[in-house]
């Protein structure tokens, strides 16, 4: 018996990933933990850009900007965004124009945030940047350079912020068969599927790709980063229900559906607390591998914190999603 599959054959898509990314087992960190089995999907080994899992988004996207004739593409993001970055990226090699409207959503100031990281990244990949304050209506700010851009003769795409529409979701929609593709190879069966919760299309698309599949989606549960629980529950909601519309499942989609705790986002976004500060250090020093402060950070404290609360079974084979964002750990040097 093969494993469920999706048909995105009728969507536009430029090719930014080789996938699989890999599963990896991390026993050394199973151990430490007492038990449960903490495996990680590697989306931050994309590749292109310093990697990361807004290519998955990027490639239906983009393939919508490059169908449409599109010579410029703007998004939108706070000044460390992983998205901008990847986004810059993909443009670079497309031979298309970026501009992205980065506002100071996070209240840093210092050096290392304010130019170094993602910023860093974004002017050696050739983006023109707008640095916005925080409170600015970055998608109006977006629309408005978009009619200049216009008016001055060029063909513009704006990309949403985290590159979450319905079309960016698509994105992890494949991801969820890709995971259920490879759990059957291997002969492994996860019993819950952990990651962060930010602009709420990855958790989007994976519900939607379980749901279109007839699959169970509440083994997919998510740490917010970035909006209380219930905004984030209902931004999500609505992104799997647009998702599933675009797919043209019979398929619907309930808040019981999807599953977000909110014990992790702190003060706010990308404001560092003690328990992202302990995952990040111990996922480093147990198993050699890297993860960044906003989002993975804190969605793998989450986990190991349910770990530690007995929220899982002793054996659980759980898999968390490692999104990338790797150079958000250089503009957060002083929060370590």
């Amino acid at each position: 018996m093969s494993a469920p599959s999706l048909d995105l054959s009728a969507f536009a898509r430029c090719g930014l990933i080789e996938s699989p990314t890999p599963i990896q087992h991390l026993p050394r960190l199973s151990q430490r933990m007492g038990g449960a089995q903490i495996y990680v999907k590697r989306d931050d080994l994309s590749g292109l850009g310093g990697g990361g899992n807004k290519l998955r988004k990027l490639e239906f996207l983009m393939g919508e900007a490059l169908a449409s004739g599109a010579d410029t593409v703007i998004t939108v993001g706070a000044r460390q965004s992983n998205h901008a970055r990847l986004t810059a990226a993909v443009a670079a090699r497309e031979g298309l124009s970026c501009e992205l409207v980065l506002a100071r959503t996070v209240p840093r100031e210092d050096e290392a945030y304010s130019n170094n990281g993602n910023i860093l990244l974004d002017e050696l990949l050739g983006a023109r940047i707008h640095d916005v304050p925080a409170g600015t209506d970055v998608m109006a700010f977006a629309a408005n350079r978009a009619d200049e851009l216009r008016q001055a003769g060029r063909t513009v795409y704006i990309v949403p912020l985290g590159g979450s529409s319905a079309i960016g979701c698509l994105g992890y929609a494949s991801a969820a068969a890709e995971i259920l593709a490879q759990a059957h190879q291997s002969g492994l069966k996860f019993d819950h599927i952990i990651l962060p919760n930010g602009s709420g299309g990855t958790q989007a698309g994976l519900v939607a790709g379980m749901l279109a599949m007839g699959q169970d989606p509440t083994c997919i549960m998510a740490h917010t980063v970035l909006a209380p629980t219930e905004r984030a529950l209902a931004n999500t909601e609505a992104k799997v229900a647009q998702t599933l519309a675009l797919l043209r499942s019979p398929a619907t989609v309930g808040t019981q559906d999807i599953v977000i705790k909110n014990g992790q986002l702190g003060l706010g976004y990308g404001l560092p607390t003690d328990a992202m500060r302990e995952a990040v250090r111990m996922l480093a020093s147990t198993e050699g591998l890297l993860i960044d402060p906003v989002y993975g950070g804190k969605a793998f404290a989450g986990l190991l914190q349910d770990i530690r609360d007995q929220q899982f079974a002793p054996e659980a084979k759980i898999l968390f999603l490692m999104t990338g964002g790797l150079p958000g750990l250089f503009a957060y040097r002083s929060a370590f």
